[in-house]
């Protein structure tokens, strides 16, 4: 072999060895690239990832939604909100009744004598005005007091009539719960209680209406003006004519009330 062919050889030698050096540099730096793109992507994903999960951590659930949601008042309502509540003929007095659907103690005046408050309102007597409230949720953990009004405002939105029966038929022996158990937070339990109700009894609309929440706003801006009373510190309270009597023990302490207030003689 000669020199010149010799040189010439080794010139395509380097020549190839400096093409294979950038289609390697060219595979190296495209690997590379891949790489630090997956690793964005990789980092991006798990930011996205925890945005999301900060997200759903400061999203509102359930009644605290509802407390920002907009209000749909029941018919039969009035005021800001629907949260003024009268029924009655316009009568001069007014009895006014503050509760919680969990407490005790307005299941026992209902019990006692609800049937006599009732009766005066229909007798034209006095309006009957109604404040409920939610405390009790607070106090026992749960969400019994906040369902069982939502599910009252859908009783008012049939009628007044249908309200106060389902009210009665929630505070009887029968379904009203310990203090303690959290029942009315049971949408179904709510409805089985209703049935017993001649005017909700198998009313698809009503029932809609507990299972879908329709009035869970309304019954956290009921709350709220419960809370707003200043001078009512528990339940039951009441009130003849904006005036806070001591709550009566019976039916003829009822009336004794009633006359003393100068609502009957």
């Amino acid at each position: 072999m000669s020199k010149r062919n010799n040189q010439a050889s080794k010139a395509a030698a380097r020549e190839r060895l400096r093409e294979e050096r950038e289609r390697q540099a060219k595979k190296d730096k495209a690997r590379r690239q891949i790489i630090v793109g997956a690793s964005i992507v990789g980092v991006l994903a798990v930011a996205g990832g925890a945005g999301f999960l900060i997200m759903q951590a400061n999203k509102d659930t359930g009644w605290e939604a509802a407390a920002k949601a907009k209000v749909v008042a029941p018919a039969n309502t009035s005021g800001k909100n629907g949260s003024t509540v009268t029924i009655g003929d316009a009568a001069k007095n007014t009895v006014h009744l503050y509760e919680d659907a969990r407490c005790p103690a307005c299941a026992s005046m209902e019990q006692t004598f609800g049937k006599d408050i009732t009766k005066g309102m229909e007798d034209g007597e006095y309006k009957l005005s109604f404040t409920i409230g939610t405390f009790l949720d607070g106090n026992l953990g749960g969400d019994g007091s906040k369902n069982a009004l939502s599910a009252l405002g859908a009783a008012l939105n049939v009628s007044p009539e249908a309200f106060l029966d389902y009210k009665e038929a929630l505070y009887s022996a029968e379904y009203h719960p310990e203090e303690s158990s959290d029942e009315f937070a049971k949408d179904d339990y709510l409805i089985k209680v209703a049935n017993t109700v001649d005017a909700l009894k198998d009313k698809k609309g009503f029932q809609n209406d507990v299972k879908s929440g329709k009035y869970d706003a309304w019954a956290m801006k009921m709350s709220d003006t419960f809370q707003s009373a200043k001078d009512v510190t528990g339940t039951p309270t009441i009130k003849i004519n904006d005036k806070k009597i001591e709550t009566p023990s019976d039916a003829a302490a009822w009336k004794a009330a009633l006359k003393s207030a100068g609502v009957t003689k």
